[in-house]
């Protein structure tokens, strides 16, 4: 064996100190983001889309430059929680993403097609071609943060984001059913898998205030959130109710103006990691 000279690209031997190759995709040029947060949900149906919008909005709130990449691709609603309408437009350099009516940056499959309605019949290796486009191509610019919407399940789009793109950690979204603490921690165990570390997780539709006594009532059953963040160390955790005006200003397009402070604490635990 010749003498090692550190540089693994220009050696054959499979040796202990060779570095696997990085499968991060760049990004576009233009773009300069600071941190890369998913939000996931071993189910759907849980508000994961509500819960991307809702830090998204939040953490502009906190003065922060924002972006949403939705790679829900097979069922984008990012542009319709937020009212966008118009399309994403480009040129040489790259896709411009849309901007919300405050200032957030969107990035959508809605965005590209001429219909919001036409459906994306696509096989899997189209879809994860088409999120890695979203990062690779879409001029994000200076961004604190860009939150990823992601499709539920642990299948080709999660695995996609996790591999080519730098992710920072994902926050998981459940709701309190019994059968939703299993999926969560596959989640949880997906994220381990990746060495991605998991910064929270949120429950949405964890109860319902009484808008008369404000007594709170378990419709979906009591939480287990708790037991599952101890379980796998996880510090921060938030609970967000059942309530209409939520719902409301997501079909409205309004979700900029949403008001409720379920998610302060953990925003402002999420600045600190």
């Amino acid at each position: 064996m010749s003498e090692c000279t550190h540089d693994c690209s220009t050696c054959g031997e499979n040796c202990a100190s060779r570095q696997p190759e990085s499968l991060i995709e760049p990004s576009n040029p233009l773009s300069d983001v600071k941190k890369v947060i998913a939000v996931v949900s071993g189910k759907g149906g849980v508000g994961k889309s509500l819960v991307t919008s809702l830090l998204a909005v939040s953490m502009q709130r906190n003065e922060k430059k924002v972006g949403i990449m939705d790679a829900d691709i097979t069922g984008p609603s990012i542009p319709k929680i937020f009212g966008v309408k118009e399309k994403a437009t480009g040129n040489e350099a790259g896709i411009f993403p849309a901007k919300t009516k405050m200032d957030i940056d969107i990035m959508s499959v809605n965005l590209l097609l001429q219909n919001e309605t036409d459906p994306v019949v696509w096989r899997g290796p189209v879809i994860a071609g088409t999120v890695k486009q979203f990062w690779t191509e879409v001029i994000w610019a200076d961004k604190d943060y860009l939150f990823i919407d992601m499709p539920p399940g642990t299948g080709d789009v999660p695995l996609t984001v996790f591999q080519s793109l730098p992710v920072d950690g994902i926050v998981i979204v459940t709701s309190p059913q019994e059968l939703v603490s299993m999926i969560v921690e596959k989640a949880v165990k997906m994220a381990n898998m990746m060495n991605i570390p998991v910064l929270g997780i949120v429950e949405n539709m964890s109860y319902f205030e009484c808008p008369n006594c404000h007594e709170k009532h378990s419709i979906y059953g009591e939480s287990h959130i708790e037991e599952i963040a101890a379980k796998y160390d996880i510090k921060n955790v938030a609970k967000i109710p059942m309530n209409a005006k939520l719902a409301a200003a997501c079909d409205k397009g309004m979700i900029e103006l949403f008001e409720g402070d379920w998610l302060n604490d953990f925003i402002e635990k999420l600045q600190e990691i």
